[in-house]
C-alpha cells in the first residue's frame, strides 16, 4: 500500500514547468514533502527568483492534491530558488558568476543603457545577486543611470571593490575618471579594460552578470564574446526601420560568435516612433520577442535622476514594462542553460 506522501508525490507529477514543458517532480523541483493532519506542505525550487509563474504553480499544485489525492484538505508551498549554472564560466573564469548577459543595440540612442539598468535592479528586487559592468568603455552612462558621480573604487586585497546602489554591484569607466575627461584608448587597450572589470574587481558570488556594451559591431563585444563565455545576449531596438536594420546586424554579430540571442527588446514603443518593428525582427529571425517599453517621459526622467523607473515607479506603464522584462529575460537564461549539458543548479537562497 502506498503511502500518503507517495500518492501526494504521484500527483504532482501531472503539474507541468510551463517553459521547461516537463513535470515538477521530474525536474526535482519539489523539496521537503510533509503531510500532516491533511495539511500537503512542500517547498517549489524555482530556476530563478524573478520567476513570474507561482501562482501558475499555485493554481496547478491545488487541483492536483485537492479532491484527488484521499485526505489531503491544504495545500502550503514554501518558494526557493536555485539558478542554473553555466559551467563554461567555470572552466574558464576564476569568478563566481552563474551566467553572463550581454545587452547590444546595432546603434547608438536605442535606450540600451536604460534597458540594462532596469533589468538590473529588477532582477535584484526580485532576490538575485546581480553585478552590472559598464563596458562602453570610452561613453560611460551607467553612473548616471544610477545616480554617482565619479570616484576611484576602493581597492581591497589587489581587488578593485564594485559599487553597491539598488542591490546592484557596478563598475565602470565613469567611475575612474572626471566626466570631462576623454577616453581615448585603442581596441588592445580596450580588451584589456574590459577583461580588467572581469578579473580585477571583488565581485563576490553572483547569479547574473549584465555587461552593457557600446553599440555596434565593433571591438568590445568581439573581445567579450571571444574572452568570456556568454550565456547569452539581448538585443535593444527601437521599433523604426534604420534601427531594426541595425539590430539585425548586431544579432547576425552574436549568431557568427556561437553567442545565444537570447531574444529582442523593442524600446521607446509608441507613436512617436512607432510599434512593431522589433517585435517583426523577432519574429522573422525566429529569435524570442522579449517585450516592448514604451516611450515615456518617466523613463527619461528617472535616468536623468538616478533613480531606476522599474523600482522607483512600480505602477507606472514603463515600470511594469521592465520589470516584465527582467522576468522574461530571467526564464530564457534558465530555459537556455537547462536545455544545455554545460549547467549545475546552485542554490542562491538559504
Amino acid at each position: 500500500m502506498t503511502s500518503v506522501e507517495d500518492r501526494v508525490m504521484g500527483a504532482l507529477r501531472t503539474v507541468i514547468e510551463p517553459e521547461l514543458n516537463q513535470d515538477i517532480v521530474t525536474l526535482d523541483m519539489v523539496r521537503n514533502l510533509r503531510v500532516e493532519h491533511g495539511v500537503a506542505e512542500f517547498t517549489i525550487v524555482l530556476t530563478t527568483p524573478a520567476c513570474p509563474l507561482k501562482d501558475v504553480f499555485v493554481e496547478r499544485c491545488n487541483a492536483a492534491l485537492l479532491g484527488v489525492v484521499e485526505g489531503i484538505s491544504e495545500v502550503r508551498i514554501k518558494w526557493d530558488a536555485q539558478v542554473p549554472t553555466d559551467r563554461r564560466i567555470h572552466g574558464r573564469l576564476d569568478v563566481p558568476m552563474n551566467s553572463i548577459v550581454a545587452v547590444a543595440s546595432g546603434k547608438g540612442g536605442v535606450g540600451k543603457s536604460t534597458v540594462a539598468t532596469n533589468l538590473a535592479v529588477s532582477l535584484a528586487e526580485a532576490g538575485a545577486s546581480v553585478g552590472l559592468i559598464d563596458a562602453d568603455i570610452l561613453n560611460p552612462n551607467i553612473p548616471q543611470m544610477f545616480g554617482l558621480g565619479s570616484g576611484r573604487p576602493k581597492v581591497s586585497n589587489n581587488k578593485m571593490q564594485p559599487l553597491e546602489v539598488y542591490g546592484v554591484k557596478l563598475i565602470s569607466t565613469g567611475f575612474l575618471t572626471t566626466p570631462e575627461k576623454p577616453m581615448i584608448m585603442r581596441g588592445p587597450m580596450l580588451h584589456s579594460a574590459i577583461r580588467q572589470f572581469f578579473t580585477d574587481v571583488d565581485w563576490g558570488r553572483l547569479d547574473y552578470m549584465i555587461v552593457d556594451l557600446p553599440p555596434g559591431t565593433g571591438d568590445a563585444p568581439l573581445s567579450l564574446a571571444q574572452s568570456f563565455p556568454l550565456t547569452g545576449s539581448i538585443i535593444v531596438t527601437q521599433p523604426q526601420a534604420v534601427a531594426v536594420a541595425d539590430a539585425v546586424r548586431a544579432a547576425a554579430m552574436f549568431e557568427q560568435l556561437n553567442v545565444p540571442v537570447l531574444g529582442v527588446v523593442e524600446n521607446m514603443s509608441g507613436e512617436f516612433f512607432g510599434s512593431g518593428g522589433g517585435e517583426a525582427f523577432a519574429n522573422q529571425r525566429e529569435i524570442p520577442f522579449l517585450g516592448r517599453v514604451p516611450l515615456a517621459s518617466d523613463v527619461r526622467e528617472s535616468g536623468d535622476l538616478g533613480r531606476p523607473v522599474a523600482i522607483h515607479d512600480l505602477d507606472s506603464e514603463s515600470g511594469s514594462a521592465f520589470r516584465q522584462l527582467s522576468q522574461q529575460v530571467a526564464a530564457r537564461i534558465s530555459l537556455a542553460m537547462l536545455q544545455g549539458a554545460d549547467v549545475v543548479p546552485i542554490n542562491i537562497i538559504d
